[in-house]
């Protein structure tokens, strides 16, 4: 497979970061479409021998293959992080293959190629997909019977938790809802011992973290090291024209798990809430389950209940990733390290 999307015409562009003392170069990747042509519908067979034994090839192109869910897997596990993994050529797939590249110092394509893939290979050590078996702890939540959208209504619930298994199975293992089911069509999701085909997900980053480049443009988040080396990235969602992301260079203050929501009017107005709100903690809160306060007041770095939509949609203000990107950051990364928003 050498292109990701063959219709569309990439562009890479340099941008360089000027620090004290310290000079970084970060390519990325955005791509844009040269015809409307469809792509082919290929109905796909998905088991576990499939997604591990998912080779590379030439001429995949556009679509939901089991080796794009192999190489987003492996990804994943080398903090190139794709996002939610849904086995798609999607940008967040390209990105986090470009921001690889970058990484291992192959040429910047943002292309699933044959450099890349055997690189992803032979830095695999365990199976992209394994077998999970459903225990009794996963089924008593808590969960939710729903999450109202007026934050008036979440503010009088006890938790902001999971509604259903397959929510909560999803970030577990950081795979998209919908792509779980489909590797999954005969599973019920709610019998303990009940074995279900899943990712073999990382939940840990390098120690280093020592800068953040939030970088606008690219709905990306870079971190590097004290190295001044670039060592993971995250799909993000920064800002929107309403309610933009700070400028310039701030730090990270402090890191609190499973925050509650202080909801202010003077920020941005929902639905018809004029007051100030305080909304209970829970993944399915407005900051998920973790927020990375920034010396900029009010704006920070946390989840989302919406993982299939990060760098899709517009935020707040503050940096939106997916709870387990935003959970596996807010382990490692320190009071006073340096956060710079780029355009």
């Amino acid at each position: 497979m050498g292109k990701l999307l063959p219709k569309f015409l990439y562009v890479a562009c340099i941008v360089m970061l000027n620090l004290p003392s310290q000079s970084f170069a970060i390519q990325t990747v955005a791509a844009t479409v040269k015809n409307n042509s469809a792509p082919i519908e290929v109905q796909q067979v998905w088991t576990l021998e499939s997604l591990n034994k998912a080779n590379w090839a030439a001429d995949l192109g556009r679509g939901q293959f089991p080796a794009y869910a192999r190489a987003q897997v492996m990804l994943n596990n080398l903090h190139a992080s794709p996002g939610a993994i849904d086995g798609k050529s999607g940008k967040n797939f390209l990105k986090a293959l470009a921001t690889y590249q970058q990484i291992q110092g192959f040429p910047l394509t943002g292309e699933l190629t044959k450099q890349t893939w055997d690189s992803l290979i032979a830095k695999q050590s365990n199976s992209a997909f394994g077998v999970y078996v459903i225990t009794e702890q996963d089924l008593k939540g808590p969960f939710a019977k729903s999450i109202p959208r007026n934050y008036a209504l979440q503010a009088k619930m006890p938790g902001l938790y999971y509604t259903r298994m397959t929510e909560m199975l999803g970030e577990k293992f950081h795979i998209d809802e919908e792509f779980l089911r489909q590797l999954n069509p005969k599973a019920a999701f709610n019998n303990v011992g009940e074995k279900i085909l899943v990712p073999n997900v990382r939940n840990e980053l390098p120690h280093d973290v020592s800068l953040i480049i939030a970088h606008k443009g690219a709905r990306q988040l870079y971190l590097f090291n004290g190295q001044n080396r670039l060592i993971a990235s995250f799909p993000a969602t920064i800002g929107g024209s309403e309610t933009p992301s700070p400028k310039g260079t701030h730090k990270v203050v402090k890191v609190a798990a499973n925050p509650y929501y202080g909801y202010s009017p003077k920020n941005f107005v929902q639905g018809a809430n004029k007051k100030p709100l305080v909304l209970p903690s829970g993944p399915n809160g407005p900051v998920g389950n973790i927020w990375i306060a920034l010396s900029k007041a009010s704006f920070g770095i946390h989840g989302t209940p919406n993982p299939s939509l990060i760098s899709k949609t517009a935020s707040h203000g503050c940096i939106r990733l997916t709870n387990w990107d935003a959970n596996d950051l807010g382990r490692k990364v320190q009071s006073g390290v340096v956060v710079k928003f780029l355009e």
